[in-house]
C-alpha cells in the first residue's frame, strides 16, 4: 500500500470540520508509531509532530518492543500486519505482561472485522482502517490522550513539585497542575505581541513580506508551532502553507520554542 493510499482524504490538509480539540490533547504527549513501511512513519511523525508531540518510530515488533521496555509512551499507533510479529500478536503479549498500561490504536488496511473485535477485546483503544484521513488519525489519537489523561486523574497521578529550572521538562495533562506550574516558571520569551511596527518606506512587495511574515511568525506562536492549527487559521492548505513560510524565511521552530 502507497503512502497516499494510506493517508487519504479531502479534508487532509487543513483538517476541517469544525472539530475543536480539547486544551488537554493540545499538551505535548510521547507517541510510538508501529508500522513496517517507511513514507507512513515519516508521514504519521509529521503530522503528529506539528502537533506539537514527540515522536518516536519503530518498523517491527522488535523495535516496538524495546522502546516500550524503555520506556511507557501515552499512546501507541500499531500497524496489524507487519513481517516479524503482527499487532494483534504484540498487542496480546503485552497484555500479558501487564504492559498494555496506554491506550493503543491499530492500523490496518487488510484486517477483517474479526480481526477488529479480537484487537479491541485484547485491549485495544480503537481501530483505524486504512487509508486513514488526518481528521479520523487526529481525532482517535486526542480521544486516546484524553482517556489516558482521565484514567490517570482517577488514580491519583501527580507529578512531583515544580521549579522554575524544571519546567521546560514537565509534560503534564492536568490544567490545574499547568496553571499552578506557570507562576514559577521564569519568562524568558514574551511571545507574540498584539501590534507590530513596520518600516513603510519599501517598495510595496517588500513591505508586504514583511507583513505576512509578522502574521505567520505570530500564528505559529499563538498555537506552538503546529502547522495544522495555523494552517486552519489562516486558510491555507498545508503545502501551500509551507511553500509560503519558506518563501518569507520564517523560523518554523519559533513557536515550539517559545511555548517551551
Amino acid at each position: 500500500m502507497s503512502v497516499a493510499q494510506a493517508m487519504d482524504g479531502p479534508e487532509d490538509s487543513t483538517y476541517h470540520c469544525g472539530h475543536q480539540r480539547t486544551q488537554q490533547a493540545a499538551l505535548m504527549a510521547n507517541i510510538l508509531v508501529v508500522d513496517d513501511e517507511l513514507g507512513i512513519r515519516d508521514l504519521l511523525f509529521e503530522i503528529l509532530n506539528d502537533e506539537g508531540h514527540n515522536v518516536e518510530l519503530a518498523e517491527n515488533a522488535a523495535e516496538a518492543r524495546a522502546a516500550r521496555q524503555r520506556a511507557r509512551p501515552d499512546l501507541v499507533l500499531l500497524d496489524i500486519w507487519m513481517p516479524d510479529t503482527d499487532g494483534v500478536t504484540l498487542l496480546k503479549e503485552w497484555s500479558t505482561a501487564g504492559l498494555l498500561s496506554m491506550p493503543v490504536i491499530m492500523m490496518s488496511g487488510h484486517a477483517t472485522i474479526d480481526t477488529a473485535v479480537d484487537a479491541t477485546r485484547i485491549g485495544a483503544f480503537a481501530f483505524l482502517e486504512k487509508p486513514i484521513t488526518m481528521q479520523k488519525l487526529l481525532k482517535a489519537v486526542e480521544q486516546g490522550l484524553a482517556r489516558e489523561s482521565a484514567r490517570r486523574a482517577a488514580a491519583g497521578v501527580v507529578p512531583a513539585p515544580i521549579t522554575g529550572s524544571q519546567a521546560t521538562a514537565i509534560t503534564t495533562t492536568g490544567d490545574s497542575l499547568l496553571m499552578a506550574s506557570l507562576a514559577s516558571v521564569p519568562v524568558a520569551d514574551t511571545g507574540p505581541q498584539s501590534t507590530q511596527s513596520f518600516d513603510l518606506d519599501r517598495p510595496l512587495r517588500d513591505a508586504r513580506d514583511g507583513f505576512e511574515k509578522a502574521y505567520f511568525e505570530f500564528h505559529l506562536a499563538m498555537e506552538n508551532g503546529s502547522m495544522t492549527r495555523v494552517a486552519e487559521k489562516t486558510g491555507l492548505e498545508r503545502t501551500h502553507l509551507y511553500r509560503k513560510l519558506k518563501q518569507l524565511g520564517v523560523d518554523l521552530s519559533r513557536g515550539r520554542r517559545s511555548a517551551v
